[in-house]
């Protein structure tokens, strides 16, 4: 897309000031699009206000949403809002509120005011963690989110909801990234934490396999779901997939392996405790993780990430030595 085509591009972010959102507004922004709408339920600081954008303060629930679209005759909105890691004192039903339905404001302020295009943040947990997915997931796949695990839950019902929609309002066409685990420089996640221990928890009989994808590009994806206006299901992660006990030898770390009868008591006390970020009912998070095919995403959607799986890894693990945070064993050292 030219640069004239971006000016006359008029678009609104939804969750504009999590890390992601900050991400592709920074972008948007680069890229000289005419209309830049920053939403997001908190104030954003005035250190990190970029000239040009409008912010404002909206949550996705929030009936006037459609009117803001009006107001700024937003051709096209990037739905980021969502809660990964829930907060203390949170609970399912707020979740179940801003995941869900602040969806489904999105979605009928998007019929409602003739938006052309909306490009939403899933995620692979839409397909949920079972024993008897594919190796390798697919976009055709069921999705299957478990109900047990919020996050994954929500996700697919997000998604159902999307598929109708799709057919009951074809005007509005979308672009649905299912993202895989996501490293970059700066982030710190329930993953990342993982990788920070002494000794990396292994499920006996589990190969626990992670596919990655750098930061950059899936804020890459977004302009370019934007920039070409394919409508489509994509799987967003790396090329290729490391094992568990890969990640662990890369580390230099040994691997603690359980039964997963004893994991799941021990995540039952240490959530109780609150020592855990992890209880038992997300077992199946941990062992049966979905390792997704990125070929739609390339061929179709025609956008190749810059990383492999490997290489974000491994770009992840220097970065967090540079930052004197290292992850590897002797990286302290390496990186002195």
């Amino acid at each position: 897309m030219t640069g004239v085509l971006w000016e006359s591009r008029r678009i609104l972010v939804t969750g504009a000031d999590g890390f992601l959102g900050r991400s592709v507004v920074a972008a948007l922004a680069r890229e000289g699009v005419g209309t830049i709408v920053a939403a997001d339920v908190r104030e954003v600081p005035a250190e990190r206000r970029l000239p040009g954008v409008t912010y404002r303060v909206q949550d996705v629930r929030d009936p006037a949403l459609a009117q803001t679209l009006a107001d700024h005759a937003i051709d096209s909105v990037v739905h980021l809002a969502s809660i990964v890691t829930p907060g203390k004192g949170s609970s399912r039903e707020f979740e179940y509120s801003v995941d869900v339905l602040g969806s489904q404001n999105v979605l009928e302020a998007c019929v409602a005011t003739g938006v052309k295009q909306l490009v939403v943040s899933s995620s692979g947990a839409a397909y949920g963690y079972h024993a008897d997915n594919p190796a390798w997931l697919r976009e055709t796949d069921a999705l299957r989110g478990n109900e047990v695990f919020a996050y994954s839950h929500h996700k697919r019902l997000v998604e159902e909801m999307l598929a109708q929609y799709r057919t009951q309002h074809p005007a509005l066409a979308q672009t649905v990234l299912r993202i895989g685990t996501i490293l970059g420089e700066r982030v710190d996640n329930q993953i990342t934490a993982l990788f920070e221990k002494p000794r990396l928890l292994a499920i006996r009989g589990s190969e626990s396999p992670f596919v990655f994808i750098w930061d950059e590009d899936v804020t890459g994806a977004i302009l370019h779901s934007l920039r070409t206006q394919r409508a489509g299901c994509f799987n967003l992660a790396g090329d290729g997939a490391l094992p568990l006990r890969e990640i662990a030898r890369r580390l230099g770390k040994p691997v603690l392996e359980l039964p997963a009868g004893l994991l799941r008591t021990a995540l039952a006390v240490g959530s109780a405790l609150g020592v855990s970020r992890y209880g038992p009912e997300q077992l199946d998070f941990l062992r049966y993780r979905p390792v997704l095919l990125n070929t739609a995403l390339k061929e179709v959607l025609g956008y190749v990430p810059g990383k492999t799986s490997a290489q974000a890894f491994e770009a992840f693990v220097a970065a967090r030595a540079r930052q004197g945070r290292p992850v590897a064993a002797g990286a302290a050292v390496a990186a002195a």
